[in-house]
């Protein structure tokens, strides 16, 4: 350890600012010049007629309906893996019918060893189904090759839908996994309407899909064409096969290169009015308060106030239903980031999107919905009500949402407006801007409120200049009261990505005060700079079907271009023929502490808090991982790391190991340890989680969730009950509590029985 010292001189901020102007404007320039044919016409090699039928199947899973044979045919699929570019080995057989209501879709998926089937998962919206035999569509209805609806199912009729915002921000997912993506542009937590029934034949399985016209947006013409796709995993083989071929570097969500359905006429969308009413009743039970019985009622609308463009309304928004944050343990300087699960904030919420694209970990996004209705420790606000219109008008992109909070834990309600404006430019292009108010107590009687606020403006762009070229970036500034100066944040970052390598670089600047309230941005004062490097080779032998060598160099300065962190990631990834997976890898460390850094905070009974005294650090951080075959009624994974930390030492420790042994029943255990040695004190976090999932059937499904977090000494469990007794409605039966030790024993400090049911009335 020793003290910092300066660093000579570098360019000035705004200087800085002048310099990624300019590269904008060249690659703006550059994208001119670029000429549409570059990008593969998938549109025009692939296309299959609409045929439109008075009267669709009655869906039985059997595919024997006469209508069936007035249906257009697919029946040649491509391979991506294992051999990109040859033929299925498996055949599959695609009729595509249409009425006035609804798009129809039937499968016969093919298997010369129906015995090998893999499918043991009957869940909806269960990130297993795509680790098993499946069948997946993607809806481009815009025809835009940007965004798009996608619907998986399997042979037992689980069912996942998610939506694509941007596909030049979706590469291709993990293999063995389906080839599906959940990059920055998916939305896997949408939850659509739609309905599939599945069946057996002596040589494989069938599946008869509807899809309704209002659970989806398209344009408002009489004629039109949407681009479409289809994708079969036969998992035994770990075999992906498409009808419009993707490349190895991308998944089903690379709209741009699917195929064409042609010639769809006079769609009804019928009053595109869907009225949501709830009712929520339950008890609550805290150790401070005692009992509390309580109950309410809300309504949430939808309405189309065109074929592409969709008002949504809330009053007296419940989130009962919402599933509870997974325990984590945070041994860094900066916030977690958690994902959103609220029903509300999730159509569409791809169309807010403006932030950093290629970091694991966020570096930066402008507008998070986690900051609206809940505080930073998870707890709900109440949201008295909102309004989000969503969709696309031409080559318009358009998002508008204004939410109203009611006052809560003795702070005075908010009110947040954030209108998101994109323009789709050339072939697979965008250009965009973005205004956020927050605005404290905006209806309230204090004079001073409408001083507390906070506002951001952001312009960005996702220029698509060659099929595997993409670059994007923002620029943006904030706005607070008594804050002039230093409140601007900029990113670029220019990626290739095509079958064999993945590069890229990425630079943000983020002054001293840029503080986006309603976005997520871990740290700001900084110069950020990264540059990666991956190549893909495929040896082909000792069961290795994929190798995934990876360097990358992340360099964080402060605003007077003084190093604070580097790290140099240095990586071999190892994907087997049997989808598991292995990984080491080594990080080279420094980090330079300005002021004292409180690992953790303890009691003095404990030892006290836990501190790293300001100073520079360098050290290296070595970790293995090993993620067995997912598809198996078994699996499992094992981590372990060791590295220097600080001026200590930290070893990390966590395994996995899950089940299902029907389609019914599967579970999981995780169990994650970090043993740290530090000058200033030793200490040991532990985070344990018991998952189980039961599906009764397709449409009932019950989920248990047991964690324990050492540092906090705290049990908690929820309980999840889901019943989709019609399409769009459904009841949720919830339990929470949360357990300390207390004295010696555990003793219960909340907990909630809650009760809500909905129901959907189209029309």
């Amino acid at each position: 350890m020793s003290t910092s010292k300066p660093f000579p001189a570098r360019p000035t901020t705004e200087s800085r600012r002048s310099v990624l102007f300019s590269l904008t404007v060249a690659l703006l320039a550059l994208l001119w010049v670029q000429p549409a044919s570059a990008l593969q016409d998938s549109r025009q090699l692939y296309q299959v007629p609409a045929v439109r039928v008075d009267e669709g199947p009655v869906l039985d899973g059997v595919l024997d309906d006469p209508v069936w044979r007035q249906a257009a045919l697919i029946d040649q699929f491509i391979q991506q893996e294992p051999n990109e570019g040859a033929p299925a080995t498996e055949r599959t057989e695609v009729l595509i019918l249409y009425d006035a209501e609804n798009l129809y879709i039937g499968v016969r998926a093919y298997d010369s060893e129906p015995d090998g089937i893999i499918s043991t998962e009957m869940r909806r919206d269960s990130n297993r189904i795509l680790d098993e035999d499946s069948f997946q569509i993607i809806l481009d209805t815009f025809n835009d090759s940007r965004s798009g609806y996608m619907f998986v199912t399997s042979p037992f009729g689980a069912k996942l839908e998610q939506q694509v915002a941007d596909e030049s921000q979706s590469g291709r997912g993990s293999f063995g996994f389906g080839g599906s993506s959940a990059g920055a542009g998916v939305n896997r937590d949408w939850d659509g309407v739609w309905d599939v029934a599945v069946g057996r034949m002596e040589n494989g399985w069938t599946a008869e899909i509807a899809i309704p016209m209002v659970t989806v947006r398209f344009p408002d013409t009489p004629r039109q064409n949407w681009g479409i796709n289809f994708m079969r995993n036969i998992r035994r083989k770990n075999e992906q096969v498409f009808w419009a071929p993707i490349p190895k570097a991308y998944g089903l969500t690379r709209i741009s290169l699917a195929g064409s359905l042609t010639g769809l006429e006079a769609l009804n969308r019928g009053m595109d009015l869907r009225i949501k009413p709830f009712i929520v009743g339950g008890g609550t039970r805290t150790l401070a308060e005692g009992n509390d019985v309580d109950g309410d009622i809300g309504l949430d609308v939808k309405y189309g106030i065109t074929a592409g463009l969709n008002l949504d309304l809330t009053l007296n928004t419940d989130f009962a239903q919402a599933e509870v944050d997974d325990e984590r343990v945070n041994l860094t300087r900066f916030p977690l980031f958690f994902p959103e699960k609220r029903e509300f904030f999730l159509e569409n919420s791809g169309q807010f999107i403006v932030g950093a694209t290629a970091s694991i970990r966020p570096l930066a996004n402008l507008f998070f919905s986690r900051r609206i209705g809940l505080t930073n420790d998870g707890a709900f606000v109440p949201i008295i009500g909102g309004a989000r219109l969503t969709g696309k008008v031409g080559r318009n992109n358009i998002a508008i949402m204004d939410v109203q909070t009611n006052e809560a834990f003795g702070q005075p309600g908010e009110n947040f407006f954030v209108a998101r404006y994109g323009r789709d430019i050339f072939a697979r292009s965008r250009i965009g801007a973005i205004v956020i108010n927050k605005q404290t107590n905006l209806f309230g009687d204090a004079p001073a409120a409408l001083d507390s606020y906070n506002r951001t403006f952001g312009a960005d762009m996702t220029l698509s200049l060659h099929p595997a070229f993409t670059v994007s970036g923002f620029m943006a500034q904030t706005s607070s009261p008594g804050v002039t100066d230093n409140q601007r944040g900029s990113y670029l970052n220019a990626s290739w990505r095509d079958t064999n390598w993945r590069v890229y670089a990425e630079a943000a600047d983020l002054e001293d005060n840029f503080n986006p309230e309603v976005g997520f941005v871990p740290r700001t004062g900084i110069q950020y700079k990264k540059a990666h490097f991956e190549y893909n080779p495929r040896p082909d032998r000792w069961g290795i079907r994929v190798l995934e060598p990876m360097i990358n160099g992340v360099f964080t300065e402060d605003q007077s271009g003084e190093l604070l962190t580097r790290q140099i990631h240095n990586m071999l990834g190892i994907r087997f023929q049997n989808g598991a997976r292995a990984v080491i890898w080594y990080n080279d460390w420094y980090e330079r502490l300005d002021q004292p850094f409180t690992v953790v905070s303890r009691p003095t009974e404990d030892g006290g808090d836990v501190v790293v005294p300001a100073g520079e650090y360098d050290f290296g951080d070595w970790r293995f991982m090993f993620n067995s075959n997912p598809a198996r009624r078994v699996y499992g994974g094992v981590s372990y790391g060791t590295q220097g930390f600080f001026d200590g030492n930290r070893i990390d420790t966590s395994l996995t190991l899950g089940t299902r042994l029907t389609e019914q029943f599967s579970a999981e255990a995780r169990y994650s340890r970090n043993d740290v040695d530090l000058p200033g004190g030793d200490f040991v976090t532990s985070v344990t989680s018991f998952r189980i999932d039961y599906a009764m059937s397709t449409s009932m499904s019950l989920r248990t969730l047991t964690q324990y977090n050492s540092l906090t000494d705290q049990w908690s469990t929820a309980v999840r009950f889901r019943y989709t007794y019609r399409p769009g409605s459904d009841i949720y039966i919830v339990y929470d509590e949360i357990r300390r030790d207390a004295t010696g024993f555990v003793e219960i400090q909340d907990r909630q029985l809650i009760l809500k049911a909905t129901f959907l009335l189209s029309r």
